[in-house]
């Protein structure tokens, strides 16, 4: 895994998306441990919560799960990428009403935060 401190993309986003992209392509199989918190958060120079951010978003998608100080592994019952960013849209959707966005602001900030 690398950061692009350069990038917009946030850290935890960052590495979010490579451990996703990882386990999908193979890399990453049901059970495999990842790195503790801190050692993850040292190899690639960013502060632990951010990776603790990232392994707690990854185990409510599915992708992992915690075993408590037997670490955390690739889990056996992932959703597919699809079936996670539903998931997220569903919420920011329930979000932006609860927050009086209309529908169409809500849009322009979807396509804002994917460059579009």
């Amino acid at each position: 895994m690398k950061i692009d401190t350069e990038s917009t993309v946030t850290l935890y986003e960052q590495v979010r998306t490579q451990i996703i992209g990882q386990i999908e392509a193979g890399e990453l199989i049901v059970g495999a441990k990842l790195p503790a918190v801190r050692t993850l958060a040292a190899k690639l120079g960013v502060a632990p919560f951010t990776v603790a951010r990232v392994y707690r978003i990854l185990e409510n998608d599915g992708f992992v799960e915690t075993r408590g100080r037997n670490g955390t592994v690739i889990s056996g019952t992932k959703g597919t990428a699809g079936e996670s960013l539903q998931a997220m849209a569903s919420a920011y959707a329930t979000r932006a009403t609860e927050l009086g966005v209309s529908a169409v602001d809500a849009l322009r900030f979807a396509r804002s935060a994917l460059g579009l």
